[in-house]
């Protein structure tokens, strides 16, 4: 087992317990490093030679939390909810033993201590922290579906008072050094390279090593329980908050609430106890392991380019291209500008390019305004930008990106006149979110450095971008891709090609499913409180009018003209013909959709959707418009899977949250048919589509992995206690 931490006396009896994780960039918490804690803290606890402690990092930071790559598979292992509680409880006491050892501790935190470690630095008597922006602490441990289960829940309260922790642990947000000090979350704030000095300042004032909560006559900062007024509404507010933003699908931010409320009412041990049963139930749940295993694992491989092919070389874009000024355009240039690279931005005017560029402009502007950037670097990053409608500016750039309509031809003629000027090397590549890859590279005369790159709108928001590989992308065609996307910090999927590739053919399914909805009869009301209420960002009439139903409409008649006798039509088919070709309603940008947009005041749904669509006399539960909400939608992932086009179950799962907003909870289309069961999956498709059609029939090749009970993501060896 190697070491994760060292342990120093000097001739003045304080212990240096130096934390440095073999391997890893951070420090996190492992099996390892408790076990070897464990023994340290005993060692303090009982060594006559060892008067008081210091708590540092070896790393640049002083711990940034638990090992996620361990926590991750519990559910899966069947870890039970009393088995993650003990593991929980274990260590509460490891560090309860180290607060009443009599012997002063003080955290000299250098950089960032954040869920685990930042819980170990609450275990200490003191806290002095590095005085940078960079060095936050927090208990962000609800973002991946848990609770701080080292103490979090009771210390932070106890210090600063339930008013002010219950929103930090709530939400999880990462609080700076001047605001942590203001709280009282330490107690001092140094330049870094003096941290450990002042560390070793307070222990020479001999102080008492005895925590706030364990003093006799402490109380509560500001009270506890019911009894306190101010109090019993921080939980009655926090309720309400909770429910409204979670819709009750997220178990942690209710087990924050309650494990907060019941154990601050009780001593330190009995609270800490409570604590670790609460952290055990959502460790041992599926929620947890679905946020964990896709938001922070898969993400986090998904950012260090994990699916960039081998062999390689690594490559920047010095020079961007850009066809097509437009909101898409303008935003592909802000992010590249601001990445540091120089943007060619070219459309069919020069007006219209400067009008692009204006674009990015406003958007800087709104980032000056909240702080997030001077006006030194908007300055510097709008210089990079340079508008033209010359191709011949294009000479040079290493990526272009054609953002320009979706029509085939007007696709094709802007990839010829680019392709006229670009190097032998320079990869081209379409922001197209409909018209397969390989089709549009047949306009170019280099297929093999053709490849799709699809952003999401807004641009400057949408972290994900879905690399698209045609028939003849080559692997350094493909590596450059995810090198560019990296350069941009954005989350790169890699897809097949496919009409729709993959994202924009599962949305189509989520707004077409609302659009048929309509039709039967079901309140537009309760389809899209129904979405929200499962947790997709808004209804599928609502998202309509924002990608323009117009945009829908032509997309679907250019799909019926290239498959001819092939083509099926959607079950939105119908309902998209009468809302754009005869009532000319074709989406918010236009004046109007499925809502009406009054000036000054908050969309309404369109009154006229009744006359063409009357409410039917029965209408469906919110269960079941959920159900076929979420259903459609991961069994057009499934059938992704089936053909190809998805080859890596994380591009399925990243790519639906982050691309089209399927439900974070869930872990992800592929995550949600797993945490059902793909037997149950299968057989409420069955029953889904004998009432609604054969699009939501399962095919052969998913019956055959429910029967064998093969599930997207292979379970992990073994079943040894998280």
């Amino acid at each position: 087992m190697a070491d994760t931490l060292r342990i120093e006396i000097d001739g003045d009896g304080i212990a240096t317990l130096t934390i440095d994780c073999p391997g890893k960039p951070v420090n996190v918490v492992t099996p390892e490093f408790i076990a070897q804690f464990t023994a340290a803290v005993e060692r303090i606890a009982t060594d006559t030679g060892i008067r008081c402690v210091i708590l540092t990092s070896a790393k640049a930071d002083f711990m940034a939390g638990a090992d996620l790559k361990h926590f991750v598979t519990a559910y899966d292992r069947g870890v039970t909810a009393i088995e993650a509680a003990e593991q929980s409880h274990a260590f509460s006491r490891t560090l309860r033993r180290l607060e009443t050892s009599g012997k002063p501790v003080v955290a000299a935190i250098n950089g960032l201590a954040l869920g685990a470690g930042f819980e170990l630095a609450l275990a200490c008597h003191y806290r002095v922290l590095a005085d940078e922006p960079k060095a936050v602490v927090g208990l962000p441990e609800v973002q991946v579906g848990l609770l701080p289960g080292a103490g979090g829940t009771q210390r932070l309260p106890r210090l600063i008072g339930i008013a002010n922790a219950l929103p930090l642990i709530g939400e999880g947000r990462h609080v700076r050094p001047a605001e942590a000090l203001k709280l009282g979350m330490v107690h001092e704030l140094a330049p870094r390279a003096e941290v450990l000095a002042r560390a070793r300042a307070w222990l020479a004032g001999k102080p008492e090593a005895i925590q706030p909560w364990d003093r006799k006559g402490w109380r509560m900062p500001g009270g506890a329980g019911m009894q306190n007024p101010a109090i019993a509404q921080t939980f009655m507010v926090g309720n309400a908050l909770v429910a409204k933003a979670t819709m009750r699908n997220y178990p942690a931010p209710v087990a924050i609430m309650s494990s907060v409320y019941e154990g601050t009412q009780l001593p330190i041990d009995a609270g800490l106890a409570i604590e670790s049963r609460y952290f055990g139930k959502l460790l041992a749940g599926p929620v947890a392991r679905n946020l964990m295993r896709t938001m922070f694992v898969n993400k986090g491989l998904a950012d260090n380019l994990a699916r960039r092919p081998d062999g390689v070389p690594k490559s920047r874009v010095a020079k961007l291209g850009i066809l097509g000024a437009g909101m898409m355009g303008a935003g592909i240039a802000q992010i590249s500008a601001q990445a540091g690279i120089d943007v060619v931005l070219l459309d069919t005017t020069a007006d219209r390019a400067s009008q692009g560029k204006e674009h990015s402009r406003q958007l800087l502007a709104k980032d000056l305004e909240r702080g997030r950037i001077d006006q030194a670097r908007m300055e510097a990053t709008l210089a990079r930008i340079r508008p033209t409608a010359d191709y011949g500016d294009l000479a040079g750039c290493e990526l272009v990106v054609e953002a320009v309509f979706e029509d085939r031809e007007i696709k094709a003629g802007v990839t010829a006149k680019a392709e006229a000027v670009l190097g032998r090397d320079s990869v081209f590549a379409s922001n197209t979110s409909t018209l397969p890859i390989t089709g549009l590279a047949k306009a170019s005369k280099r297929p093999a450095r053709f490849i799709g790159l699809h952003f999401f709108s807004p641009v400057e928001k949408m972290p994900l971008v879905e690399i698209i590989v045609g028939k003849k992308t080559d692997a350094t065609t493909i590596a450059r891709a995810f090198d560019f996307v990296g350069q941009i910090r954005k989350t790169p999927i890699l897809v097949n090609d496919s009409r729709g590739f993959f994202t924009s053919r599962v949305f189509s399914t989520f707004v077409s499913e609302g659009q048929a909805m309509l039709a039967e009869g079901i309140l537009p009301a309760l389809i899209e409180n129904a979405a929200k209420l499962a947790g997709m960002p808004v209804g599928p009439l609502a998202v309509s009018d924002e990608v323009t139903l117009d945009l829908q409409w032509k997309v679907t008649r250019q799909t019926e003209q290239d498959l001819g006798a092939k083509y099926r039509r959607p079950v939105s088919y119908e309902v998209l013909q009468r809302m754009v070709v005869e009532q000319k309603r074709l989406g918010r940008r236009q004046g109007g959709g499925f809502y009406d947009y009054p000036a000054g005041q908050a969309k309404q749904l369109w009154p006229g959707l009744a006359q063409h669509w009357p409410p039917a006399a029965t209408q469906p539960s919110v269960t079941a418009v959920r159900e076929r909400l979420l259903h459609i939608q991961a069994l057009e992932t499934a059938r992704c899977v089936e053909e190809g086009v998805l080859m890596d179950p994380a591009d399925g799962d990243l790519g639906s949250i982050l691309g089209i907003g399927f439900p974070a909870w869930s872990g992800g289309a592929l995550s949600y048919i797993d945490t059902i069961g793909i037997a149950a999956f299968v057989a409420d498709c069955t029953r889904l589509a004998k009432k609604h059609g054969p699009r939501f029939k399962p095919s052969h090749w998913l019956k055959q992995r429910a029967e064998s009970g093969e599930s997207f993501y292979p379970p992990p060896a073994g079943r040894d206690a998280a």
